[in-house]
């Protein structure tokens, strides 16, 4: 086992969880697995939690601090956004001609709509009832929500990423701008936790395949219970919605990232897929951008020869704002359901879903589950009823893992882009092992 590369590893621990996870809801050994089991993937996942805001903090500062020009640093932040927002637009339009095209939600019937509303209610209304927060505030709420009160309050919460990264791009700013015999000491002392911080990343790689088999035994044991067959039917029930999402985030990782990584980033398509593909097994198993983060950025720098100049600037950042996967899943669930409920939305609607879609997804949170709550926003925003959240719930799960997974590629592959134009693309140090 210890032969294999680590994407081959991840993908054994997957398939055996799966297969465990199957095998425990026919045997009955469901508490089994759910008691001594699914604890060590929540383990496994705690510990990506507890590397990712230092790896930020850290990661930043010493990039920023590294391009010892304000002006630089200006250009490439520039660069970032807007090829961030640009890639969230193309998936949202793509996720929008598709579901027009193929129409999902005028497969379901009344009773099948009635029989969701009922099963999913309370979660339903949690779901609003967070959006509707979100709705009340100003609307220049999340640019207060940028800026922290107590630094040390938002270092303690993986919910404040954004205000981890605006302290360690104010202290990396300052560090530029004081004079170079002051700002050494402690440019070596960040490099020096950034060396100690990248072990522990090593370390705890190394139990990556044991936390995806727990993973994945919680979570099928989870949506099958006792009852496999209840499983295979929900999904059988929801598979025309979750295959044009899948789709579409195909298009977006096969072929729009692809293309950007060949045409601009000068990267021949395979070695593209060799150098990000443990990042992308990582992120499906953990369907969070945040906790994927520091193998992303091993992957981006010895996988695909980005120097860490830019990677740790751009890849922290595109964790927290880059949401084209999300982008594209909130635009096919709005239209989705709109059309369970037989309503028509014209060209307006649309493009105010697209505008929508598009700022939720800088707002939405690097976890699992956090594109749900921007969905109701969207849904609001459009006119489209919010309880038709509850016919999409019983597969999100899965979706979630998939997005997240786009929204990792997207991330290095603006990654590269920005590199290929700072002249910051080198050979790998180290080939991507097959």
């Amino acid at each position: 086992m210890k032969k294999l590369a680590l994407h081959w590893q991840i993908l054994i621990g997957m398939a055996l969880g799966v297969i465990w996870g199957m095998l425990a809801s026919s045997l009955g050994l469901v508490d089994f697995t759910t008691d001594w089991i699914q604890p060590f993937g929540t383990i496994f996942i705690n510990l990506l939690k507890l590397i990712a805001v230092p790896l930020v903090l850290v990661s930043l500062i010493t990039g920023v601090s590294s391009l010892s020009d304000v002006s630089r640093l200006s250009r490439i932040g520039s660069k970032t956004i807007g090829i961030y927002l640009m890639t969230t637009v193309v998936a949202v339009v793509l996720g929008l001609v598709l579901v027009n095209i193929t129409e999902p939600g005028k497969a379901f019937s009344a009773e099948k709509r009635e029989e969701f509303n009922q099963e999913f209610a309370a979660t339903t209304t949690q779901k609003s009832s967070d959006a509707a927060a979100v709705e009340q505030q100003g609307p220049l709420q999340p640019l207060v929500d940028i800026v922290p009160d107590n630094i040390f309050g938002a270092l303690t919460n993986n919910g404040a990423m954004l205000q981890v990264i605006f302290f360690a791009l104010l202290f990396g700013i300052a560090l530029i701008m004081i004079p170079p015999d002051k700002a050494a000491p402690v440019n070596d002392f960040f490099e020096g936790v950034n060396l100690v911080i990248l072990k522990i990343v090593d370390l705890i790689m190394k139990t990556a395949p044991y936390g995806v088999f727990a993973l994945l035994a919680g979570l099928v044991v989870e949506f099958a219970g006792d009852d496999p067959g209840s499983a295979v039917e929900l999904l059988l029930v929801l598979g025309y919605y979750c295959l044009v999402v899948i789709v579409g985030l195909a298009i977006m990782i096969f072929a729009v990232y692809p293309l950007l990584a060949v045409f601009v980033g000068k990267t021949k398509y395979k070695d593209f897929f060799k150098g990000i593909f443990p990042a992308q097994m990582l992120a499906f198993s953990t369907s969070s951008s945040a906790a994927t983060l520091p193998v992303t950025m091993e992957c981006a720098e010895k996988n695909l020869g980005i120097n860490r100049e830019i990677t740790s600037f751009v890849l922290p950042l595109g964790a927290t704002i880059n949401m084209d996967g999300t982008s594209l899943y909130q635009s096919v669930a709005a239209v989705f359901i709109a059309q369970a409920y037989g309503i028509e939305l014209d060209i307006m609607a649309q493009l105010g879903i697209v505008m929508t879609a598009t700022l939720a997804s800088i707002g939405a949170a690097a976890v699992p589950g956090a594109g749900t709550v921007m969905l109701v926003i969207v849904l609001q925003q459009a006119g489209i009823p919010v309880e038709g959240i509850a016919l999409i719930l019983a597969p999100d799960r899965i979706l979630d893992m998939c997005r997240t997974t786009v929204n990792v590629t997207g991330d290095a592959t603006v990654s590269m882009m920005v590199a290929r134009t700072e002249n910051q693309l080198h050979p790998p140090t180290e080939t991507a092992k097959v």
